[in-house]
């Protein structure tokens, strides 16, 4: 299948779609195709797509549904690309990507306080143009070059999620275009069925070309923490691991905090977000709960807060694409790792052959105001998690099965000791998992699948895991 080329039906459709535009599509014989074009964000997973498309407008988008539908190729979009699988350049080979990087108008009204976002604006740009205009902010994840597309419908969780909520709790309304390339507005009182699948589930129901979303004035003070500790083995850790858990497990736990515990070849990093000033964060008490470590550092300033946690986040996923395996789980208050647990874990860790020395085990906090919401309100179906876990095992250059054996087992050792049930969350990607349908959507799968019945029976958006059609008698 790599290198195949479209049909001249298909070829000729698009081409007549971007009527001599320049960089508006490419196919695989274009020889800066996969570097350029398809710019896969795992380096270990191939993928070849038919064409990469850029859209300038919905009319665009809707242009090319219609080219694919007619030559029976699937579609995905693409916004920011930073799928683990690289499900944004299909995940599997000869589908047609609309890469929306074109797609960065935004408005704002400044008198509901309501965005108006571009489908291909990334996190880094929704900031500022959220700052410049009225110092407003919303909640979403702190890597810079993730794009508000894929972000936004699948969930979008980050440091102020436990205090907002998550990015797709934001969303009010979209335009989007559906798998007959009708362009529509989407909302609670509009095709609502179809509204609830896009927030949570959005890259198996459309193409969303804008966002409208409620936003917040950004906090004043903001303390932020860091606590870095190195040493001899992970095994030093399973006492301050069980503090924190015990700390962010916590169902009174200040919702103005957010946290993180990453253990890396050489330690360990607690992360700690607190929006609001030194008194309140004193106030909490969470100060005496939480592992003590170097000076707070109090920033008053919310852009500094998000470039510092851009700068966490890059080191672990920056924007340097590469060959990597990415495993995670989620967690209820009952599944949080017990003292055995996280024993096995560290000894798991500390014998392992780990194939590199870059890999990485990040826990966060979750809930809080995420889980205000009931979980049938939207596709997501993680409002019941207190903590995620994600581990990464990064390959320079190449990935080795060492690596992949140690990630996989650092998942097996959790989930041997916990609760076999463990599901995870399609934000971090997971080829490997046996059910995935199940364990990204659970409660609301069988809804899912009948709105996929009504609004894309033949599956025209498709990647390998998403929603498929409901089963009809």
């Amino acid at each position: 299948m790599m290198g195949q080329a479209p049909s001249t039906a298909l070829s000729d459709c698009l081409n007549a779609v971007c009527n001599s535009r320049d960089s508006c599509v490419a196919y695989s014989d274009n020889p800066l195709y996969q570097i350029s074009w398809v710019n896969r964000y795992n380096l270990d997973i191939p993928v070849e797509p038919i064409a990469v498309t850029r859209p300038d407008n919905s009319q665009d988008v809707s242009d090319f549904i219609k080219c694919a539908v007619a030559n029976n190729v699937k579609v995905q979009p693409k916004s920011g690309g930073h799928s683990y699988a690289n499900y944004g350049v299909g995940g599997t080979d000869g589908e047609l990507v609309i890469d929306l990087v074109n797609l960065q108008n935004f408005t704002m009204d400044n008198n509901t306080w309501q965005a108006t976002i571009g489908g291909g604006t990334r996190l880094s740009d929704v900031t500022s143009r959220l700052h410049d205009n009225g110092k407003r902010a919303i909640a979403h994840g702190t890597c810079p070059g993730v794009g508000i597309g894929g972000h936004a419908t699948i969930g979008g969780l980050g440091p102020s999620s436990r205090m907002w909520g998550s990015c797709l709790d934001h969303v009010v309304e979209v335009e989007v275009v559906t798998a007959d390339g009708t362009i529509q507005r989407v909302s609670e009182t509009e095709n609502s069925d179809l509204f609830f699948a896009l927030k949570g589930a959005g890259a198996g129901f459309g193409v969303i070309t804008e966002f409208v979303v409620k936003t917040h004035p950004e906090p004043g003070d903001v303390v932020q923490y860091s606590y870095s500790l190195s040493l001899g083995k992970h095994t030093d850790m399973i006492d301050v691991f069980q503090k924190w858990q015990a700390l962010i497990a916590d169902p009174n736990l200040d919702r103005r905090f957010g946290t993180e515990f990453v253990l890396h070849e050489l330690g360990v990093i607690i992360t700690a977000t607190f929006y609001g000033t030194q008194e309140e964060w004193e106030a909490t008490g969470i100060p005496d709960k939480i592992p003590t470590g170097n000076v707070s550092v109090v920033i008053d300033d919310w852009l500094a807060v998000i470039a510092q946690q851009a700068e966490d986040a890059a080191l672990w996923l920056s924007e340097t694409r590469s060959a990597f395996t990415a495993r995670s789980l989620a967690f209820r208050a009952d599944e949080v790792l017990s003292q055995n647990t996280t024993t096995q874990l560290m000894q798991f860790i500390d014998g392992a052959d780990r194939g590199t020395l870059i890999w990485f085990l990040i826990f966060d906090a979750s809930g809080g105001a995420i889980s205000d919401i009931p979980m049938n309100a939207t596709a997501y179906s993680h409002r019941d998690k207190v903590m995620f876990c994600q581990g990464y095992g990064i390959g320079i250059p190449t990935l080795t099965q060492a690596t992949k054996d140690f990630i996989n087992g650092i998942i097996d050792t959790i989930q041997g000791n916990t609760v076999e049930t463990l599901t995870t969350y399609p934000g971090y990607v997971d080829p490997n998992l046996t059910d995935p349908q199940v364990s990204y959507w659970g409660p609301n799968l069988n809804t899912l699948g009948q709105v996929k019945t009504k609004w894309d029976p033949n599956d025209v958006f498709h990647n390998p895991q998403s929603v498929r059609p409901a089963e009809t008698e």
